[in-house]
């Protein structure tokens, strides 16, 4: 899927108020490559799709803001739109086989409800794009969880934490609520939250400590297809350019939020200290 670039051109013009020969004499290349680029389904170089899009970036045009707001309002009842980040892009079908097994929730597709988080978890990787997507969820059976001693649990388990407990009354009660769900709706969980469930496992920490410690650094919700049938519900809107300004503005704006949680983090493990069960409490 390409990336819709003669779309995105228009946008940035009009906005500028450019011409097409300015836009070219900017980005230093020749008016006929610019109204070849404006050609739907026009082959643009990884080079040149850098340079359009960090120019547009950096002109302050928000393009994959601008396409949130405007699919936002196209959202029909019982439809959520949601965002995928892909190290590199979404090749094929989408099927929960090409998932791993040790995620949070075991196999299966993972979006986030903000484009920002979505973004960011990808950030890094030199070729990743944005995926925007329509999910029809009407019909389909929902598991909805928050930060919360069963949420905690399943994820220290589909992370290979638990394999001890495997037999456990509770763990087999938390993972029967997996049964005949299409989705699950979930907090997001990243390396911090993992170190912070870890302790908890480990037994550094309360269920209490933990659940207010992961609250601290919340990170939004994630929506997680179990099902093919949920998956085919999905229709994907369009694939997003990350450039490179964006990128960094990214990684920028997640650095400055971790150090913040971090600090929470620190306070809630005092505040919070004694009061709980430990992981050997919960299941003895």
């Amino acid at each position: 899927m390409d990336f819709h670039v003669y779309e995105d051109i228009e946008i940035i013009l009009e906005l500028l108020g450019m011409t097409i020969q300015e836009f070219a004499d900017e980005l230093q290349v020749s008016t006929s490559t610019v109204s070849r680029w404006k050609e739907p389904g026009e082959t643009v170089s990884p080079a040149n799709l850098e340079r359009i899009y960090d120019y547009a970036f950096k002109k302050n045009i928000r393009l994959n803001r601008i396409k949130e707001q405007l699919f936002r309002e196209e959202c029909l009842e019982n439809h959520v739109l949601l965002f995928h980040g892909a190290k590199t892009e979404i090749t094929g079908d989408i099927s929960i086989e090409k998932s791993r097994k040790n995620n949070d929730f075991g196999q299966g597709f993972y979006c986030g409800e903000s484009l920002e988080q979505s973004a960011m978890f990808v950030s890094n990787f030199p070729q990743s794009s944005l995926y925007m997507l329509d999910f029809d969820k009407s019909g389909l059976r929902e598991l909805k969880l928050g930060v919360e001693q069963d949420w905690m649990l399943m994820i220290a388990f589909f992370r290979g934490k638990l394999t001890a407990y495997a037999g456990h009354p509770m763990v087999q009660r938390i993972l029967n609520r997996l049964n005949g769900v299409d989705y699950v709706v979930a907090p997001i969980a990243d390396n911090r939250m993992f170190q912070i469930i870890d302790s908890f496992i480990e037994g550094e920490i309360t269920d209490v400590q933990c659940q207010h410690c992961l609250s601290a650094t919340n990170l939004g919700n994630q929506y997680v297809s179990l099902t093919q049938r949920a998956v085919d519900r999905i229709k994907v809107l369009r694939r997003c350019y990350l450039a490179p300004a964006e990128k960094e503005a990214y990684i920028s704006e997640r650095s400055g939020d971790a150090r913040v949680s971090n600090d929470k983090v620190k306070i809630a493990r005092r505040q919070y200290r004694g009061q709980g069960q430990y992981i050997e409490d919960i299941l003895i």
